[in-house]
């Protein structure tokens, strides 16, 4: 199934580990987020990124998907060059779905507070 799930930024906790006098710093954030629509939950994310440039995250997200509740895991990041996205990845993380999503398979793309969504559950 492909559905499109919003969400809203609830918390933000950044920081930077390593900011050398050349070249982007690296940094890492806590962000916690609320779901709606079909995705009715909240998400735990912690990112580390590479400037404004890159990211890579694994995010638990806790809640009901169509009806079922449980928890699972999106890995995912991205690159981009000024306003331009080169290269956008997620997916469920294979084993980490519990209760009534222990099956949930998936694709995920992340951008503009939408979680764009491509699942099968068993």
């Amino acid at each position: 199934m492909k559905i499109d799930i919003p969400f809203a930024i609830t918390g933000w906790e950044p920081s930077v580990y390593d900011e050398p006098a050349l070249g982007p710093a690296l940094g890492r954030a806590t962000i916690k987020k609320a779901y709606s629509g079909a995705l009715v939950g909240e998400g735990t994310v912690e990112m580390l990124t590479c400037g404004q440039e890159a990211y890579i995250a694994n995010e638990r997200v806790v809640g009901t998907l169509d009806g079922r509740s449980g928890s699972f895991v999106l890995q995912h990041g991205g690159m981009r060059v000024g306003d331009q996205t080169i290269n956008q990845f997620g997916a469920v993380v294979p084993g980490s779905g519990t209760g009534d999503l222990a099956t949930l398979r998936g694709d995920a793309r992340i951008s503009h507070g939408v979680l764009s969504f491509d699942y099968t559950l068993d």
